[in-house]
């Protein structure tokens, strides 16, 4: 029997959630989540940078999807605070652990930044920044994003009062596993959804239906699909080899483009995989809110086709 809230039955269920707490790093696969007023507990709020305090990702260094990471099980708990028994665990092939203590560090680091943004940001110490410079090869350190003192805002143009930590756009990226499937039956080997990193992966729905969500509900929570995600160079990043290959972007060009998708629109030369959301009940304080794998999602508001979406 189909689950109902209201008139609406449910359009797709929660299939896994993914947190990625250092950017550009592997994510961790986790049966609840709770929702903060920048995205996901714990989601990218590390960050590898280079001498200048420029942020690492992917793009220029592939190797870091290599990089896997580990928090207790209770982090992800409602109210779960870290003791000094707390640690982030960080392992990488031919690497010895890495252990960092998840009270904040005392220490600054100034002069961070990634995308648009810069600012200050909490410095994770020496023995961190040793691991990760031996990894990369270049002089590195991993930075926590200051709460206290940072504001990173979402694009004002898409979701006014939305704010991340050190995500690439917005608080959360959702895709279906039928969109997978659809690349997939494309593409010569299919690839996992770890190439794709989305936070909120659903199945049970149509191929692309999420390019039409404008408002869905999460566990009485509700998110507003704010801009189709446009795919950079990471998804053709083999996240177990670190080897870069073509696709999927090439296969994506072919029905997933600007061209495709939107051809009265302007023509940016993108691919679209995913949608990204923001969560109206992030902005208000009181108990803490979480999604679980198994939820429901109810669609209350779409558009038309890809081309009437924000993208």
């Amino acid at each position: 029997m189909a689950e109902r809230m209201g008139d609406s039955a449910a359009a797709a269920k929660v299939k896994s959630i993914f947190i990625y707490p250092i950017k550009s790093c592997a994510g961790i696969s986790v049966s609840q989540a709770p929702i903060t007023s920048t995205g996901f507990r714990w989601d990218r709020q590390w960050l590898v940078v280079n001498s200048k305090g420029r942020a690492y990702t992917q793009r220029v260094e592939p190797k870091l999807a290599l990089v896997r990471v580990e928090l207790p099980n209770e982090a992800f708990f409602d109210d779960w605070e870290p003791n000094k028994k707390s640690y982030l665990v960080i392992r990488a092939p031919a690497m010895d652990v890495l252990k960092l203590p998840l009270i904040k560090p005392p220490e600054t680091a100034n002069g961070v930044s990634v995308w648009e943004w810069r600012g200050s940001a909490l410095d994770e110490g020496d023995d961190a920044s040793k691991w990760f410079s031996n990894y990369i090869g270049k002089p590195s350190r991993l930075v926590r994003f200051n709460e206290a003192s940072e504001i990173r805002a979402v694009d004002p143009n898409y979701a006014r009062g939305y704010k991340v930590m050190f995500s690439d756009q917005y608080p959360f990226l959702l895709l279906s596993q039928e969109s997978l499937d659809a690349l997939n039956a494309r593409l010569k080997e299919p690839i996992p959804v770890n190439r794709f990193r989305p936070n909120i992966f659903v199945h049970g729905c149509e191929p692309f239906s999420e390019d039409l969500w404008t408002e869905i509900k999460i566990n009485n929570l509700t998110f507003h699909g704010v801009l189709l995600c446009s795919r950079c160079k990471v998804p053709t990043i083999n996240q177990e080899t670190a080897e870069v290959g073509s696709e999927p972007t090439k296969t994506l060009m072919t029905f997933r483009s600007d061209e495709a998708l939107r051809p009265n629109k302007k023509q940016q030369g993108r691919v679209y995989f995913g949608q990204n959301l923001v969560c109206t009940d992030s902005l208000t304080n009181g108990k803490m809110k979480n999604i679980k794998v198994g939820d429901p999602v109810f669609v209350f508001k779409v558009v038309s086709s890809p081309a009437d979406a924000p993208a």
